[in-house]
């Protein structure tokens, strides 16, 4: 049976359907990022092809919804009128970054629809934080009106998470929440934990002193230490080839087993320093010496903030879908390793879970910046806290806020020419825009034309491809 769209009741519609043989080696096959499409009151319906899309508005029955990520409304469909397969998500994430995959899934094959990278802000709430307390700490210590300290009178709920954690939860939330808007997915994929060994092997969970015993208690700190070097050796930075572990420190010098004393190295490095003192085998490089010293004892930082927020993560999903399922890191790995697809964050998302192959990737990524939608204060501080300057107390001028999507067209000057990309408004009226190029400064408001308004986040499409790790 085929309906209005082209729909067929034996698949989704507009998504190319070619299984590669593995046998011969063929690889994946990489398409064209979908488009989103939602019924005339709003609800979602199977995504289609681009293709489609733009016949559609051509022929008048659509309208755009939203530009970035693009998502078109149908003026004369409902979703009953509709064939709806519906979608999954895969979520990955990380300290930095989380790749989040829509993809559908048949008989446990996945075909790859859209891959989101989302780009964290936790590092910059963090510094601002501490400097806010270094600012509150100075005034009262100052000789200034005292202001008693407040850090003792106030409690943490259970499940407490600082704000730059809790941000990392809250952003993942708000991403899946909004697919969920714009296209109709029934189950959430999910890492939950890196993977532990230990535990798989007794077939239940350890507790306290269990974990410092057993044949597997080796391989944990193994682990440890080829996410804290990188995976590459410590003093050449070779990656892709097998890895010891070496004592910094000569366990016959005096050196302990401490985890702060285990580094990775390959097999010439470490035979070529042998039980030499670490000092003496780079005392002709004094860099490299140094940052070993000092990314030695350098704690997991991104590791610690992915810890604590995964389970928090897995709550929020599961309270707001009718179907999460968690899977571990390991089975994420062994599902990328045995499917050929590369690492990287979105591809990780898709191929999170239980799945047999994977037939299709999307060739580009949109990559999401979480950057805020501005401040509440209306003053800029000194080094030491006071304020320098005032703010205006609105925000939208002209029509437009900073941070606004829009597209300038130019007619003439040396700024001629067409302008699309994020924008940051002034009282006079001459406005800046952020492009793909660089930044173009002193445009006319009366030359922008509104195309999606500020959202708290930054877009940009790049191809498929290894990016930061955590």
């Amino acid at each position: 049976m085929e309906h209005a769209r082209g729909e067929t009741d034996d698949a989704s519609p507009g998504i190319d359907g070619v299984t590669p043989d593995r046998e011969v080696g063929e690889r994946v096959r990489e398409g064209h990022p979908v488009v989103f499409v939602l019924d005339k009151h709003g609800h979602p319906l199977q995504p289609t092809s681009p293709a489609r899309a733009r016949e559609l508005l051509k022929n008048g029955r659509a309208v755009v919804a939203r530009h970035t990520p693009f998502v078109i409304r149908l003026k004369d469909r409902t979703a009953d009128q509709s064939q709806v397969d519906g979608v999954e998500l895969g979520i990955d994430p990380g300290s930095k970054h989380t790749g989040i995959a829509v993809f559908t899934a048949k008989d446990g094959e996945r075909r790859g629809l859209y891959a989101f990278e989302l780009t964290h802000r936790g590092g910059a709430i963090r510094d601002k934080l501490t400097a806010r307390a270094a600012y509150r700490r100075g005034r009262r210590t100052r000789n200034l009106r005292h202001r008693e300290p407040r850090f003792s009178n106030r409690t943490r709920p259970k499940g407490w998470l600082s704000p730059s954690l809790r941000h990392r939860v809250d952003t993942t939330m708000s991403w899946a929440t909004r697919l969920a808007r714009w296209a109709p997915v029934r189950t959430v994929h999910v890492e939950l934990v890196a993977f532990d060994t230990h535990a798989m092997s007794n077939g239940g969970p350890l507790e306290g002193a269990e974990y410092q015993h057993g044949t597997l208690h080796g391989t944990e700190v193994r682990e440890y230490l080829l996410a804290k070097w990188g995976r590459a050796c410590a003093y050449c930075g070779t990656t892709g080839v097998p890895l010891n572990i070496d004592h910094i420190h000569p366990r016959s010098r005096g050196g302990s087993n401490r985890i702060s004393n285990l580094c990775t190295a390959c097999v010439p490095c470490n035979e070529k320093k042998s039980n030499q003192p670490v000092e003496d085998f780079l005392k002709q490089s004094p860099r490299l010496l140094a940052r070993i010293l000092a990314q030695a004892k350098a704690p997991l930082r991104d590791a610690a903030a992915v810890n604590a927020t995964r389970r928090a993560l897995w709550h929020a999903l599961d309270a707001a879908f009718p179907s999460v399922r968690a899977a571990s890191g390991g089975r994420t790995k062994w599902n990328r390793q045995r499917t050929g697809t590369p690492k990287t964050h979105t591809l990780d998302a898709l191929c999170v879970g239980e799945l047999d192959t994977v037939t299709r990737t999307p060739a580009r990524v949109l990559a999401v910046t979480a950057t805020g939608r501005g401040t509440y204060t209306r003053t800029r501080s000194d080094k030491y806290g006071f304020p320098r300057l005032r703010l205006p107390r609105q925000k939208t001028f002209f029509g437009y806020q900073t941070g606004d999507l829009a597209r300038a067209i130019v007619p003439t000057g040396k700024k001629a020419g067409t302008h699309t990309g994020r924008i940051a408004v002034r009282a006079t009226g001459s406005f800046n825009i952020r492009t793909a190029h660089g930044l173009i400064q002193g445009i006319r408001h009366t030359h922008f034309r509104l195309l999606q308004r500020a959202d708290g986040y930054g877009y940009t499409i790049r191809s498929e491809g290894p990016t930061d790790a955590t």
